[in-house]
């Protein structure tokens, strides 16, 4: 457990609140066993109530059923500059050599005032919510305390899986603890419209193949199934199918670093061919920005260097957006310069013109 070729298991992640010694002991083993295979699986048994993940979800598709206009009053990137608010549809390209991903999201995170240190020290996504008017949604209080009641205890629940990954590297339940005091997370609400029939199949992503930029990622899925998950031993894409309650965790690529790659960072996708619409809400948990992340001693060998130099939390996860977003910025100068007749010279290219 897991073997080649099997979707990601559900673990019954009750057993981490349980007095039962044995029953935490196998959670630990089928986790250390999961992030030695491909680094994901799903858990129920959390402390995050089905009504509350329903309530989100439904805010989830009330948000993105209002029209461009009113959503682009909360816009991202006219409204603020710390990564707060509405994104619109193919604004990433997470696939080298795809078309923008058909997708668009709604980012939300710890409500960071303004006197808070780390607004003013321009920290990784740090600073007030953006959230539509009462003139646009009448009852947006309860969008607001629903997603950030949500919010927090999601991360509440990432800071519970991170002492069972502690337990798996034989390493303290506790030591993570300095690594998640003062942590950033980000929340994105996602809606993915079904991909056209004629769409270039082996071209256009609800989300293109790509590993996460933080620690640990824990995803609510809608009804509509869309994830793969990249499979190394059989080279195919595993489809992991909603199940109600339950929460898909993979890890990202600060904690294969942190364990010099004994543990993985897996490619996945989302390609929506359902026909129908798919919601998703992903809580990326990066955690303290401040933190540098170094290769655990216990897994690197006697006499080897580490695989990865230190780096600062904050500093990873920009490197991550720098490349997503930057590869999607390229993308639309180029087609616009295509659509205009002009010749763009990449730096080094030569190019004949006829």
């Amino acid at each position: 457990m897991p073997s080649a070729g099997d979707a990601p298991p559900i673990l019954d992640f009750s057993s981490f609140y349980k007095n039962d010694p044995e029953a935490k002991k196998k959670l630990v083993e089928n986790v250390r066993n999961c992030c030695l295979h491909n680094g994901f699986f799903q858990i129920t048994g959390h402390n995050v109530p089905l009504e509350l993940q329903k309530r989100i979800m439904d805010w989830n598709k009330r948000f993105f059923d209002l029209e461009l206009e009113q959503k682009n009053t909360v816009n991202k990137d006219t409204t603020n500059t710390w990564n707060r608010g509405y994104e619109l549809m193919k604004s990433q390209i997470l696939e080298e050599g795809t078309l923008p991903e058909l997708k668009e999201g709604f980012y939300i995170g710890d409500e960071i005032t303004k006197d808070h240190a780390y607004f003013i020290n321009k920290k990784l996504n740090s600073g007030p919510n953006m959230w539509p008017s009462k003139e646009i949604v009448p009852d947006v209080d309860d969008f607001k305390s629903t997603a950030l009641d949500y919010y927090g205890q999601v991360v509440d629940l990432a800071k519970d899986i991170l002492k069972v990954l502690a337990l798996t590297l034989d390493l303290e339940e506790s030591w993570f603890d300095d690594f998640s005091s003062g942590a950033v997370a980000t929340m994105r609400l996602l809606h993915y419209p079904s991909q056209p029939a004629d769409s270039p199949a082996k071209l256009t992503r609800g989300i293109g193949a790509h590993t996460d930029f933080g620690c640990v990622t824990i995803l609510l899925q809608g009804e509509v199934a869309g994830l793969q998950v990249y499979d190394y031993a059989t080279k195919e894409w595993l489809d992991v199918a909603p199940t109600p309650g339950a929460f898909v965790v993979n890890l990202g690529n600060l904690m294969m670093r942190w364990s010099n790659d004994k543990y993985i960072s897996n490619l996945h996708r989302v390609i929506n061919k359902s026909g129908a619409e798919r919601y998703s809400i992903p809580v990326f948990f990066s955690g303290n920005p401040d933190y540098e992340v170094k290769c655990l001693p216990n897994c690197v060998k006697e006499g080897e260097e580490p695989k990865w130099p230190p780096i600062t939390v904050e500093q990873a996860i920009k490197n991550g957006y720098a490349d997503s977003y930057g590869r999607a910025e390229r993308y639309k100068k180029e087609a616009a310069a295509k659509a205009a007749g002009e010749v763009l010279v990449k730096p080094g290219q030569q190019v004949a013109v006829a």
